[in-house]
């Protein structure tokens, strides 16, 4: 079943590991994969413009069907094989409609992220800007108190949405991962921090957790959030 399918992904990116961790939910392994270089640029070869123009990964084909954005993918994956596996969407109503909430605020956590960490890489040390910088750790700081506090009005041992785990957990939570690894505080967040331990150990998250992040260590990039 999972033969007709390819995934073209680089170690770290939370959009590939997000289409990874569905994969492995709903028991589709054996697909076709190659693991490409960001650093090299392997992202921008003829194999990935191919699939996807934009030149980024995740490049995901099912057949005929090309997903690249990972959101799509994600939940084409869920709709295709709904019966297969972990159930990812919740029956309740209430569960459901947290679901898609967290499902859509994640992008914006991801956002406020990467315009930290991608403004370090790509500005030069000399050009970059202390009012840009406050202005951007404020921001991420004041999402990552809003996602505390959802974490807090939660039953201890819930995922986003619920009791169960859900789309909302394979869309959000490499991002969460990304934040620990760039120097979240694990003290000054202590329900996202109790989050991010109770899902690292589940084996969909330890079967595709990025390879280099295995072998190399992370940076304190928001560490004073």
């Amino acid at each position: 079943m999972a033969k007709n399918m390819t995934l073209l992904w680089g170690s770290g990116s939370p959009p590939c590991w997000r289409v990874m961790i569905a994969l492995e939910e709903k028991l589709l392994q054996g697909y076709n994969q190659k693991l490409l270089s960001f650093g090299k640029g392997e992202h921008r070869s003829k194999e990935v413009l191919d699939i996807n123009p934009r030149g980024q990964l995740p490049a995901f084909t099912h057949g005929d069907n090309i997903l690249n954005e990972s959101y799509a993918a994600v939940m084409y994956i869920e709709s295709q094989f709904r019966s297969q596996g972990t159930p990812l969407i919740p029956e309740g109503q209430t569960e459901q409609a947290r679901m898609y909430q967290r499902v859509f605020e994640g992008q914006i956590l991801h956002q406020k992220l990467s315009d930290i960490i991608y403004y370090n890489y790509r500005v030069p040390e000399e050009e970059r800007h202390d009012s840009t910088i406050k202005r951007n750790m404020e921001t991420l700081a004041a999402e990552l108190k809003m996602w505390e506090a959802y974490l807090e009005k939660m039953e201890p041992g819930s995922y986003l949405a619920g009791k169960a785990f859900s789309l909302a957990d394979v869309l959000v939570f490499p991002v969460v991962a990304y934040a620990v690894r760039f120097g979240m505080s694990q003290e000054r967040y202590p329900r996202l921090a109790a989050y991010y331990t109770m899902l690292k150990d589940r084996p969909s998250v330890k079967a595709t957790w990025p390879p280099h992040w295995l072998e190399s260590p992370g940076s304190d990039t928001i560490k004073d959030l």
